[in-house]
């Protein structure tokens, strides 16, 4: 009896143990805090209840923000000579700390946002300077990254399409290498308020297998910083500079190649006989428009500058030009001097006859001489003149090719080895 008594107090007592806990369990879950909603958590956050105000930077009235930039080039192209500009589809990276959005309150380390949250938090007013047209994407929606981290740290990421200013040097076109910058400024914010700086690691990237149609873009880059003086302040600026070697294949085959063939084509004229006059007239005029209308073409997809001279395609066809205009001057002076002297001759001799019919006594009473007749008669000059001129062509089919083979030799000279080294060095 008495063990039974002692197992149904042993029995109670545990009962009763079991239940204090539970309860006591039920009233610390009724006391803990409930997790916050992710809605709540933005609320307070950046929300109207959580006091920030975006119009504020970081660190008012404190030490500058510091903005790491970074830019993914996805394409790069349609650069224009006639415009001096090129166009460029990037994300545009900027990423600071704002002490504000810190928080401890939510698991998660970083925090992916709708770009809708863009405009509650404060953002760098980064422009580019050199900059002639943009947009941004907004298929399927808005190409926007919004990331803030536990630390406070915000990502803000952007797709942009640029047409970005390029002054060009075309003193050496086609054979050129142009530098085309991309400048990034503060409009508004001074030095004192707002710094840019390159990230530094992977400040500038470009997309795996790029390629520009005209040009070949070099794998190093220049990055710098371009600090701008106004009349309002000193505002930071950073420059990424990209350096582009022109292929000039295409000009080969478009324009050095086909004039090339033209003033070896005008040398045929020097083994035509001079009596064929509208075989070699026909080809020399044909060789003149011909240089002519790749004279005009040359120039079609360049800007109207005022340095022409300096263009070494220009001089080229020039050149060119010039040997072909030359050659058919040459061979219209052949044809025109031997006739127009012959014609001159016979005048003289008219002219001599008649002032041999004047009378002895006017010719003995001015006590002068007769005038002498000519030496040689018109045919035998016109004999002379036409040995001349086969002189004059034999000479031609070796003058001609020469000096074009020595411009040749100094042309490419110059300009791909001693100006591609100036650009270089540069």
């Amino acid at each position: 009896m008495y063990s039974f008594n002692t197992l149904r107090l042993y029995l109670w007592e545990t009962i009763v143990f079991f239940s204090l806990a539970a309860s006591k369990e039920a009233e610390a879950a009724r006391s803990a805090p409930k997790p916050m909603s992710p809605s709540d958590f933005l609320d307070k956050l950046m929300g109207r209840t959580s006091g920030y105000d975006a119009r504020i930077r970081p660190n008012f009235k404190g030490p500058p923000v510091n903005v790491s930039c970074n830019i993914f080039i996805n394409s790069f192209g349609s650069i224009a000579e006639t415009t001096m500009d090129y166009r460029v589809n990037i994300f545009l990276r900027q990423q600071w700390n704002d002490p504000r959005l810190a928080y401890n309150e939510y698991p998660d380390d970083s925090l992916d946002l709708d770009p809708s949250m863009l405009d509650s938090i404060w953002k760098p007013d980064l422009f580019f300077a050199n900059e002639k047209g943009a947009h941004f994407h907004e298929i399927t929606t808005d190409n926007k990254l919004l990331r803030i981290s536990r630390n406070g740290n915000v990502l803000y990421s952007i797709r942009i399409t640029l047409t970005l200013a390029c002054p060009m040097d075309l003193k050496n076109f086609p054979m050129d290498v142009q530098t085309c910058i991309m400048q990034l400024e503060s409009f508004g914010y001074t030095m004192n308020d707002l710094i840019f700086e390159w990230q530094e690691q992977g400040a500038v990237q470009v997309a795996d297998g790029l390629t520009l149609p005209q040009f070949i873009l070099k794998e190093e880059k220049d990055l710098r910083y371009c600090t701008k003086h106004y009349n309002t302040g000193k505002f930071t600026c950073i420059e990424a500079r990209f350096h582009l070697e022109r292929q000039m294949g295409y000009y080969l085959i478009q324009m050095y190649i086909p004039s090339l063939l033209i003033v070896i084509l005008s040398w045929i004229s020097f083994w035509i006989n001079m009596d064929a006059a509208p075989a070699r007239v026909g080809l020399g005029i044909t060789t003149v428009l011909t240089m002519t209308t790749q004279s005009s073409g040359s120039r079609a997809s360049l800007p109207k500058v005022s340095l022409i001279a300096q263009d070494s395609l220009i001089i080229w066809v020039s050149v060119c030009l010039l040997l072909v205009y030359r050659n058919t001057c040459d061979f219209c002076t052949l044809i025109l001097y031997p006739e127009t002297l012959l014609k001159l001759l016979i005048s003289l001799k008219r002219f001599w006859a008649e002032t041999m019919g004047f009378s002895k006594y006017t010719i003995m009473s001015s006590g002068s001489n007769p005038p002498p007749a000519p030496s040689k008669s018109p045919e035998e000059m016109r004999k002379l003149f036409i040995q001349r001129a086969k002189k004059i062509d034999k000479i031609s089919r070796i003058g001609f090719p020469m000096a074009f083979l020595i411009f040749n030799m100094f042309y490419w000279i110059i300009y791909k080895i001693v100006r591609r080294e100036d650009v270089h060095n540069q």
